[in-house]
């Protein structure tokens, strides 16, 4: 297979953006970068109703006095903080998450377009996808564990053995900063608004506050981040599209990148021979400590 266009997406300038700037590109920050849970908001309400339409039931058909319903309350209470506990709330989110898909078909699309964003940008800035998975049922029977969702997975050996070192350059950086932006970034582009991906944010900011970065630092490089995932899902509409839905169809992680191969607009993608030059540009050659 040809790989032509692995780690040679056409990138924005390493610079500082300010919110003007976004919207000289097109880009409303709080539409990509301030997701809104639209989708799994009312599944989650309606599945709190239902609980306490099930348990006020119960206390009628079961003939239970004060004492045993507050004992049934408590064991409840007490199962809902062992999941978050010990998965992480990964059992109420698999009941959320499975319930959403078979009461709102369109849920599991924008799940699609979301995990081809990551799949995608990492691709294009030079990190290999090595597997991914788009419900957290998938995830539990990959994995076996609650606490893991639905998500992509990178060769990502390199940046977790900087960040062990507590050192990571500014490439890398840069590399980790649009793969995670990279679902937020496919959601906007495909639907004007962010559902999914606050998780995403969150890490990242963790990460930079871990890596000493200041508010300004921290605003500048999401920013940039921003604006280079939706720039790269952009210029290679087709192939994200294609990528969604071959992840939807269950594709694996080969046919995938033959997809985005066969897919890629070549006017989004560097000229060989010179990709050294300008996937750089602007990047500064030292270490973010």
């Amino acid at each position: 297979m040809h790989v032509r266009g692995f780690g040679r997406g056409r990138q924005a300038p390493k610079r500082a953006y300010s919110l003007p700037d976004l919207r000289l590109n097109n880009i409303d920050a709080a539409g990509l970068l301030s997701p809104e849970d639209k989708s799994l908001a009312p599944v989650r309400t309606g599945l709190r109703v239902a609980a306490a339409a099930g348990f006020t039931a119960a206390v009628g058909a079961f003939h239970l006095d004060a004492a045993h319903a507050l004992g049934l309350l408590a064991a409840a209470g007490l199962a809902a903080g062992g999941d978050l506990v010990g998965f992480g709330g990964g059992l109420a989110f698999l009941v959320e998450d499975t319930a959403g898909r078979l009461l709102n078909p369109s849920y599991a699309d924008r799940v699609a377009f979301h995990e081809a964003g990551h799949f995608l940008v990492a691709y294009l800035v030079g990190l290999l996808p090595r597997g991914y998975t788009l419900s957290s049922l998938d995830a539990l029977r990959s994995e076996g564990a609650l606490s893991v969702q639905a998500g992509c997975l990178f060769c990502d050996a390199d940046f977790q053995a900087e960040v062990a070192r507590g050192s990571v350059t500014a490439e890398t950086l840069g590399v980790f900063t649009c793969t995670a932006l990279g679902g937020v970034a496919a959601e906007y582009v495909q639907y004007g608004q962010a559902e999914g991906g606050l998780a995403d944010i969150v890490q990242l900011d963790q990460l930079l506050a871990a890596l000493g970065f200041t508010e300004r630092k921290t605003a500048d490089q999401v920013r940039w981040g921003a604006l280079n995932a939706v720039q790269l899902l952009r210029q290679n509409a087709r192939a994200h599209r294609a990528l969604a839905g071959a992840m939807l169809e269950g594709a694996d992680v080969v046919s995938c990148i033959r997809i985005i191969e066969r897919e890629l607009d070549p006017e989004g993608l560097i000229p060989e021979g010179r990709a050294g030059d300008e996937a750089g540009s602007g990047l500064p050659e030292t270490e973010v400590a």
